[in-house]
């Protein structure tokens, strides 16, 4: 249901920034990006696969300058991995059928939901708002706002 398109494609729907993030596993700076401070009601999905990956009711203001969520929509959509890069050990979150690095979870979040933190790069998602779940496809996902 949700692909990842060829190189060449991505090349040319992606931004620059979004094809660093989500290809190269790049980070973006924190604070200049689009969704850090964003908390209007809908979902966020993946820019290169489309698949829904984290709900604005799951979004919170970590003050990391990234959009933190405390858990995903569906489980199953995020892959996580061992990233031991930079002299750190931590553990990165990529999409299931995109195969976009989004970001990484941390055990630092709120403990009343469950203690994780999805620190994820604006750039590796794309915002639908409530009201547009229906004609973009996403109606299933309108129980989360009931």
């Amino acid at each position: 249901m949700y692909i990842k398109p060829s190189k060449e494609e991505l090349k040319k729907k992606l931004t620059p920034v979004q094809y660093k993030v989500t290809q190269e596993n790049a980070t973006e700076r924190p604070f200049e990006n689009e969704y850090y401070d964003h908390f209007e009601e809908g979902i966020y999905v993946d820019i290169v696969s489309g698949e829904p990956l984290f709900c604005s009711r799951d979004k919170y203001d970590a003050g990391c300058g990234w959009p933190s969520f405390t858990k995903p929509i569906e489980k199953e959509n995020i892959v996580e991995k061992d990233d031991t890069s930079f002299g750190m050990r931590r553990t990165e979150v990529r999409s299931k059928y995109g195969d976009s690095h989004l970001g990484h979870v941390f055990a630092d979040g709120p403990k009343d939901k469950g203690g994780l933190r999805y620190c994820i790069n604006s750039a590796s998602l794309k915002f639908i708002r409530k009201e547009d779940l229906e004609k973009e496809g996403y109606g299933e996902y309108l129980k989360l706002f009931e």
